[in-house]
C-alpha cells in the first residue's frame, strides 16, 4: 500500500505539473538586468511586452524577437524594495503594459493537492469501496474459486463429547475415527485403513452439528468446517472449484477433518434437473466424488457430513470407498434425554430441589436434544420473569406445556357459548383417551387457547413407541373423532373446530390401506408409489399405480374405518355422558386440567357407582 500511494503522488504531481500548468519555459532575471530593460533611457528598442506585480515576485512576457535567449517567452525576476512609485514611472515611460496581481489566499502546494492528488485520492477511495462491497458479498475478484472453509481455532468455545449426550453410539465410532488420526499405525498394523468419510444422519434437531463440535474439539488436528450451500454461485465451475482448493488446502494439513454441513445441498442425485442442460450441482458433485475417491487422492483428510435427507443423496456419494461409515443420530431415549438435560443444566441454569430430572425426561418422549435445549431456556427465561432464585419444576412444566401445545393467548376474547362448546369438544378428547386402553393417556387438557387452537388436548404415551399396531391406530382414530361427535351429542351439530382431527383421522385411515396393508379387503398390499423430483428433493406427487376399481375399494375401505371409529365413539360418549358433562363442567371452572386431575375426575364417578 505505501508503494502504490508514493506511486500515486508522483503520477499526481506530474499530472499537475505537466498537464493543467502551462508547459513553457520561464527565464529567470536577475534584478539588474531588469532594471535595465524598463529603464527608458536604455529602451531604444522595447524587449517587454507586459508583466505582473506580485507579492514577491515579477512576471512578465518578452516581445517576439527580444527574448534574451531563444526559447524563453517568460521571466521571472524577484522583486526588490523599490517603491512602487518608481517601478510604475520606469514602466509608463517604457510604454510596457503592467497590472497588480493581489497576492494569494492559498499555498501553492494546496493547488497541486486540489489539482492533481484529490483526483486520485477520490479514484482509490471508489476502488477500495467497490472491492469491499464485493467482498461482502463473497464475490472476491480473483477468489472465486477459493473455499470458505473455516478452521477451527483454540480461540473459538470448545466442545467435546462430555458437552453431548443421547447418542452414545455415534460418539463411540467417532471417538475410533479420532483415535486413527492421533495413533494410525495401530489399526494398521493389521491391515486396516482410515475410513474416507462419515456420514451423520438424523432428524433436525438430534445434535449432528454438536456431535462434529465435539469432534473438533477432541480431534487434535486441523478442522475445517464448511456448509453445502457455500459452494454453489451464480457463476458456472466455481463449485467445483472451490472443492479442489478445499481438499488441496485439507491435503496440506494431513491429517484433518473437513465437516461438510447439509450435504444435500450440494449431493443430489443427478440426471434429475428440470428442464435439462448441465446443472452446476453435479459439477460439484461429480469434484466432490474425484476428490473423496478418485485417481489423486491421498489419506490423512477424512470428510464428515451431516444430512437429515440421506433419501435424495446420489448412490455414488453413499457407496463404501467415500462415506464408509453412515451413522444415524436419532431421537434419543429416556437415559438419552435425562442426560440432556444434566447438560443443558449442570453448571448453566440454577435448578430447584424439587427438580426431577428423571421424571422430566419419561414425560417428554418425541423431544430432540433442540428440543430439550429450548425447554430449558425458555423455563429459566419464566423464572426470572417470577423473579425467582431458581428453576423449580412449576417452570420446567410451564416451559414443556409451551413447546408441547404453543403459548397461552389469555388476552383472546371468547363468548361464553364458544367457549363451553370448546370445552365439551376437548372433554370428548381428553374422556375417550381415558376410556380406550390401546390410546395414549392424557397429559393435559385446557380450553385456553394456545398457538392457532382454542383448546388443546395433549397427550404423552406411557412408553416409547417405534411400531404402532391396528388396535392403537383405530383407538387413536376414535380419539380424534371425539370432540366433534361429543359437539353433535350435546349442541345438535358439529363446528369447524375439528377441521384438523377429521384431517390428521382421515390420513391415519389412507396410510393403514394403502401403505401399511391393515385392511382385511385390500390385503397385504401398498398402492400408490411417491414421485420426487430429486432436483427439488421434495414428495411433489404419487404415482398412481392401481386401477380406477381399486380407487373405488380403496376410497370405501377408508370410509369403513372411519365409520367404525365413529360409531364406537358415538357409543363410548353415550353410554359415559355423565362423565363427558363432568369434564366439561371442570374445564369450564378451572379452564386447565392435568392427567392427575382427569383421572380423580373419573374415579369419583367409579367409587359413587360402587356404593350405589
Amino acid at each position: 500500500m505505501i508503494v502504490w500511494l508514493l506511486v500515486g503522488i508522483v503520477l499526481a504531481y506530474t499530472f499537475w505539473r505537466f498537464l493543467l500548468n502551462e508547459p513553457t519555459r520561464v527565464y529567470s532575471m536577475p534584478a539588474s538586468e531588469f532594471y535595465h530593460m524598463i529603464d527608458p533611457e536604455n529602451n531604444a528598442q522595447k524587449q517587454i511586452e507586459s508583466l505582473e506585480i506580485h507579492n514577491d515576485w515579477i512576471t512578465g512576457k518578452f516581445v517576439p524577437g527580444s527574448e534574451p535567449d531563444p526559447g524563453f517567452t517568460t521571466f521571472k525576476t524577484p522583486r526588490d524594495i523599490a517603491s512602487n512609485y518608481e517601478i510604475e514611472s520606469k514602466l509608463l515611460a517604457s510604454n510596457i503594459d503592467f497590472n497588480y496581481q493581489e497576492p494569494s489566499r492559498f499555498p501553492e502546494w494546496l493547488g497541486f493537492f486540489a489539482g492533481g492528488l484529490l483526483p486520485l485520492l477520490l479514484l482509490i477511495g471508489f476502488m477500495y469501496f467497490i472491492s469491499r462491497q464485493m467482498q461482502g458479498t463473497g464475490n472476491r475478484a480473483l477468489a472465486f474459486g477459493k473455499s470458505k472453509a473455516r478452521l477451527h481455532s483454540d480461540n473459538q468455545p470448545k466442545y467435546t463429547f462430555n458437552d453431548v449426550a443421547g447418542c452414545d453410539e455415534a460418539k463411540e465410532d467417532l471417538s475410533e475415527v479420532i483415535e486413527f488420526l492421533q495413533d494410525a499405525k495401530k489399526f494398521q498394523r493389521l491391515g486396516g485403513r482410515i475410513p474416507k468419510g462419515v456420514l451423520l444422519v438424523g432428524p433436525p434437531g438430534t445434535g449432528k452439528t454438536l456431535l462434529a463440535r465435539a469432534v473438533a474439539g477432541e480431534a487434535g488436528v486441523h478442522f475445517y468446517s464448511i456448509s453445502g450451500s457455500d459452494f454453489v454461485e451464480m457463476f458456472v465451475g466455481v463449485g467445483a472449484s472451490r472443492v479442489r482448493d478445499l481438499f488441496e488446502t485439507g491435503r496440506r494439513n494431513a491429517p484433518c477433518i473437513i465437516f461438510l454441513d447439509e450435504l444435500d445441498a450440494v449431493g443430489r442425485h443427478r440426471g434429475a434437473g428440470i428442464g435439462g442442460g448441465h446443472d452446476e450441482r453435479e459439477q460439484t458433485l461429480n469434484q466432490l466424488l474425484v476428490e473423496m475417491d478418485g485417481f489423486n487422492t491421498t489419506g490423512g483428510v477424512i470428510l464428515m457430513a451431516a444430512t437429515n435427507r440421506p433419501d435424495v443423496l446420489d448412490p455414488a456419494l453413499l457407496r463404501p470407498g467415500r462415506f464408509d461409515r453412515q451413522i444415524v443420530v436419532d431421537f434419543p431415549d429416556v437415559r438419552g434425554r435425562e442426560g440432556i438435560f444434566k447438560v443443558h443444566t449442570k453448571g448453566k441454569v440454577p435448578l430447584s430441589e424439587d427438580v426431577d430430572l428423571l421424571l422430566l425426561a419419561r414425560s417428554t418422549p418425541g423431544f430432540s436434544g433442540a428440543d430439550i435445549a429450548n425447554m430449558v431456556n425458555e423455563a429459566a427465561l419464566l423464572a426470572a420473569r417470577n423473579d425467582r432464585e431458581n428453576v423449580d419444576m412449576e417452570s420446567m412444566e410451564n416451559a414443556k406445556d409451551r413447546i408441547l401445545m404453543g403459548p397461552e393467548r389469555r388476552s383472546m376474547i371468547i363468548s361464553p357459548s364458544e367457549k363451553k362448546l370448546t370445552a365439551y369438544h376437548e372433554a370428548g378428547h381428553a374422556l375417550l383417551s381415558h376410556v380406550i386402553p390401546e390410546a395414549d393417556p392424557n397429559y393435559k387438557c385446557t380450553i385456553i387457547p394456545r398457538g392457532r387452537a382454542l383448546g388443546i388436548t395433549q397427550k404423552l404415551p406411557a412408553e416409547e413407541k417405534h411400531n404402532y399396531t391396528r388396535s392403537y391406530l383405530e383407538a387413536e382414530i376414535a380419539v380424534k373423532l371425539a370432540g366433534r361427535v361429543a359437539e353433535q351429542m350435546k349442541f345438535g351439530e358439529p363446528s369447524t373446530g375439528a377441521k384438523d382431527d377429521l384431517e390428521r383421522a382421515t390420513d391415519m385411515a389412507r396410510k393403514m390401506v394403502c401403505e401399511w396393508g391393515m385392511s382385511e379387503k385390500m390385503g397385504p398390499l401398498t398402492f400408490g408409489k411417491k414421485e420426487e423430483q430429486i432436483f427439488l428433493g421434495r414428495e411433489i406427487a404419487q404415482h398412481k399405480d392401481y386401477s380406477e376399481e381399486t380407487a373405488v375399494e380403496i376410497d370405501k375401505e377408508v370410509r369403513r374405518i372411519i365409520e367404525e371409529a365413529l360409531t364406537k365413539t358415538e357409543a363410548l360418549l353415550k353410554e359415559k355422558e355423565d362423565k363427558l358433562d363432568k369434564l366439561a363442567e371442570a374445564l369450564l371452572e378451572r379452564e386447565s386440567l392435568n392427567a392427575q386431575e382427569i383421572e380423580e375426575l373419573m374415579e369419583e364417578d367409579a367409587v359413587a357407582a360402587e356404593l350405589s
